[in-house]
């Protein structure tokens, strides 16, 4: 007798005769004799009792059909065979149409969920058949009843998904100084360590390159100043011994001699010592440059995941206030600022200003030129983003300006915005950590499903319940892709777990990366707040006190639930403001289809990205800062503050600080400007005309366009998908 049914995807449910009814009954509804309920039920407890305890739905379809070409109603056996080859045929269409699309490189949602990765190339195009053809695998075998539902249902996404087979972790801030010290093995080959500036850049990008292809998330550095100075000395040193060499003298009491600055400056007047150590620092200033300049070329031209993306690459600086230090800063942004190739806005690495009272903020602080002069790049080229390291949230007791190691307790962040900071298991720093994965909450799918109540308090409270269960099904989920991460050895990450993990570096090989990896973070992200408090309480946050307090109170909530997560798994939960890209359009299309267009809601092609004010709402910058700021101290697993601005910024580097100004004054713990900026590829010329089709100075229509998408840059919107793009359209200027 059949008891339990071995479902397609791996799944064991309990038997159901009535199903072996519906089917029978179905085809016979598609002859001409009709149904035979007397027949129906005589075929159905026979195969309920011949069956094995356990049997899969094919083995039990094979049943049904032996039955019905035994039985008088052939007919119906040939309708039912029919039927399930239809079944069949249309289980692998969806899969052929995908593949078709990405085959004939069609510009769709499938081939454009990353802006960053091209799907049209072969390399591209495979990704895209693995990533497609992955995703039903896990649906099947790797996830709970009640998650694929909730996947299903529109309330969840499991973002890379696709990589969940691999147990690869999300992404990683980088100990530099551990691999420029020791060198690495990669997997194939050693890297020796470093000894001059040129080649602790290589490194550097071999790291983010090595380490992007045993992840599935970014990287970043999070003291890139810190770790490069030393090799900026070293290089000094080498052009002193490079003098001695050529001149037979003894210059050796100038190597480890006090620098105010590595500056730049004519020999003229100078002579003796004086002369020689200048001409030993212009050559280094001239060596830090290039290799800064080889830095940002490579972190552009360098491909990882097949041959197919740019590394997603991240850097953090701004607080190494030695002269090394800062020669490292102001190489790097003055080559920024210069442009690759022939000009060209570099679109990795994300560049992160650490912004630090004492250090750089205020006129007299050491740094402070060099923040001016970060302003000014950013002006011209989107980046340097800022990392406000003096919000209450950012702080550390454990800093001090005199602690050469006051980078290990500082916030450093990816530059989409995943921020690791908090750990209940080690130390409170961003060194060696990264997220492990996150899923997002669609939290205005909870809210359209309580519109109907009319009573505001009882749909509030309808809200919040549906809300705390989708939390726990979430959590739950984080927790088991965890606990199968934990089942992976530390040699499939040669790079991530020997040399950048914490605590990697005690892992012998055929080890499993369980006992490290509790360092890292499970995110819990959301998106569409604005979308959610029009369907509870009419209006978003930037327009309403009323949606602003309920705003906050949501993700108070969240953050509180987030907490309690943490103690009840013991891992380290927070919440995350998703930076959604293909989502921001997935989330909206389901929930249209489901409940049609529900202006404010649904009646846009995307919803709003996190906690932020719709793209859409003409309000000041200020006020935008006085909305968003509260939820980036909920939001640790991540978050970011964007203003618009309008006109060419390249003058006018005194908006930068005005925005990095209100971050300071509103606790707000990263943020940046975003600005047209048009360059011509063919004869360079460069301006901020909004729309532009044609270069006024050439005629050229072969235009360069860059655009923030989700915290990062494209120098093409060829790639982004078509929320994206509505987004992009919506976007007005905050005055």
């Amino acid at each position: 007798m059949i008891q339990t049914v071995v479902k397609r995807d791996g799944r064991i449910v309990g038997f159901n005769v009535e199903k072996i009814v519906t089917a029978i009954r179905m085809a016979m509804l598609h002859t001409d004799k009709g149904e035979d309920m007397s027949l129906i039920r005589q075929i159905a407890d026979r195969i309920s009792f011949k069956g094995d305890a356990q049997m899969t739905v094919e083995a039990i379809q094979d049943m049904v059909e032996l039955e019905l070409m035994k039985s008088s109603r052939k007919d119906v056996a040939q309708k039912y065979i029919a039927y399930r080859n239809q079944r069949r045929i249309a289980r692998k269409a969806k899969t052929r149409d995908i593949f078709q699309e990405i085959i004939n490189i069609q510009s769709n949602d499938v081939t454009r969920e990353n802006a960053n990765m091209n799907a049209d190339t072969p390399a591209g195009m495979m990704m895209k058949f693995a990533s497609e053809t992955t995703k039903p695998f896990v649906d099947d075998f790797l996830l709970s009843e009640e998650v694929v539902d909730a996947v299903r249902h529109n309330y969840l996404h499991i973002h890379d998904k696709d990589y969940y087979p691999t147990k690869s972790l999300t992404c990683c801030q980088h100990p530099l100084d551990n691999v420029l010290k020791n060198g690495f093995n990669a997997g194939h080959g050693e890297s020796r360590p470093a000894k001059r500036i040129e080649t602790a850049s290589i490194i550097a990008c071999i790291s983010m390159e090595t380490a992007q292809n045993e992840m599935h998330g970014g990287q970043a550095i999070p003291a890139f100043d810190f770790y490069l100075a030393p090799y900026v000395r070293a290089s000094l040193i080498e052009e002193l011994k490079a003098i001695e060499e050529l001149t037979g003298a003894d210059y050796s009491h100038l190597y480890n001699k006090e620098i105010e600055d590595y500056e730049q400056r004519p020999l003229d007047f100078l002579s003796g010592e004086e002369r020689i150590l200048q001409h030993a620092m212009n050559k280094t200033v001239s060596r830090v440059h290039q290799a800064m300049e080889a830095f940002i070329h490579n972190m552009n031209t360098i491909h990882s995941r097949g041959g197919n993306q740019v590394v997603f690459s991240s850097i953090n600086y701004g607080t190494d206030t030695s002269a090394e230090g800062r020669c490292i800063i102001r190489e790097l942004l003055n080559s920024t600022y210069r442009g690759v190739g022939n000009g060209e806005t570099a679109i990795f690495p994300i560049q992160i200003w650490k912004k630090k009272r004492g250090v750089s903020y205020l006129p007299g602080d050491r740094n402070y030129d060099l923040y001016t002069l970060a302003c000014k790049v950013t002006a011209r080229r989107f980046f340097p983003n800022f990392l406000n390291l003096d919000a209450t949230f950012n702080q550390s007791d454990e800093w001090k300006a005199d602690d050469p190691m006051r980078y290990m307790h500082e916030v450093a962040t990816m530059g989409c915005r995943t921020r690791v900071y908090e750990n209940r298991f080690g130390p409170q720093t961003s060194v060696g950590r990264g997220n492990l994965s996150f899923s997002t909450i669609n939290i205005v799918r909870l809210a359209i499903e309580c519109m109907e109540v009319e009573d505001k308090e009882q749909r509030i409270a309808m809200f919040f319940a549906k809300l705390d269960n989708l939390l726990d099904i979430t959590a739950r989920q984080l927790h088991e892709r965890m606990e199968f991460q934990k089942s992976a050895f530390a040699k499939q990450f040669p790079l991530v777990m020997s040399a950048l993990w914490i605590g990697s570096d005690k892992l012998r090989p055929n080890e499993t990366i369980a006992p490290v990896i509790n360092q890292g973070t499970l995110g819990i992200g959301f998106i569409g707040l604005a979308e959610c408090l029009v369907a509870l309480v009419g209006k978003h946050h930037g327009e309403s006190e009323e949606a602003q307090e309920l705003g906050l109170r949501i993700i108070t909530y969240m953050r509180d639930r987030a907490n309690g997560f943490s103690e009840q798994y013991q891992h380290n939960y927070s919440i995350l403001a998703t930076p959604a890209e293909g989502l921001s359009g997935r989330f909206t299309r389901g929930d249209r289809k489901r409940y049609g267009v529900i202006p404010g809601i649904t009646d846009r092609d995307y919803y709003t990205n996190s906690n932020h004010v719709p793209v859409y709402y003409k309000c000041s910058a200020r006020h935008k800062a006085e909305v968003e700021a509260p939820y980036h101290d909920l939001t640790r697993g991540g978050h970011i503050f964007y203003v618009e601005i309008d006109g060419d910024a390249t003058h006018n580097p005194e908006a930068i600080m005005r925005v990095v100004d209100m971050m300071d004054k509103y606790n707000i713990g990263y943020g940046s400007v975003n600005h047209n900026r048009n360059r011509c590829l063919d004869c360079g010329y460069e301006n901020s005309t909004k729309d532009l089709q044609e270069c006024p100075k050439c005629g050229s229509k072969h235009l360069d366009k860059l655009q923030r998408i989700t915290g990062y840059l494209v120098g093409t919107t060829d790639r982004w998908n078509k929320a994206k793009l509505a987004e992009l359209n919506d976007r007005v200027v905050h005055e």
